[in-house]
């Protein structure tokens, strides 16, 4: 399974884009601000662009079973999970059904719900996960 994060717009604080799933638009994405190749503000920016394996495994911060992006530079721990806004995200990809605003997605829950699901199935039926993040 392929998925696609294509970063679209660009904030102070945030940048938002879209997930799709083997090539259909999926959710909405927000992600701390994009900064500099090999630039890191711990807690404020956005993972580099590339492509990355993905698994669900155990989250002891979550307390559950979460989507983990792997082998990230200089990053340990990234997630795709619910949110809203760029204070609950550290360098992980919040996922929503709503774009309410350039440092707002709503509806977290239900996106995060639908994509978990699809997540889950293609890995149990033994289908590899990627994810590639692209600047559109």
């Amino acid at each position: 399974m392929e998925l696609k994060l294509c970063r679209k717009y660009f904030y102070e604080k945030s940048t938002i884009g879209h997930l799709y799933v083997d090539g259909t638009f999926e959710c909405f994405t927000l992600e701390d601000k994009v900064r500099e190749p090999g630039v890191k503000v711990p807690r404020e920016t956005a993972i580099p662009y590339g492509t990355y394996k993905v698994i669900i495994d155990f989250s002891g911060r979550f307390q559950c079973l979460m989507p983990h992006i792997l082998d990230v530079p200089m990053f340990e721990g990234i997630r795709i999970h619910t949110g809203n806004t760029d204070a609950n995200t550290e360098g992980c990809i919040l996922v929503g059904a709503v774009l309410e605003n350039q440092d707002f997605i709503g509806s977290s829950r239900v996106a995060f719900d639908k994509l978990f699901g699809k997540l889950k199935a293609a890995l149990d039926s033994g289908v590899g996960i990627v994810i590639s993040i692209v600047k559109e």
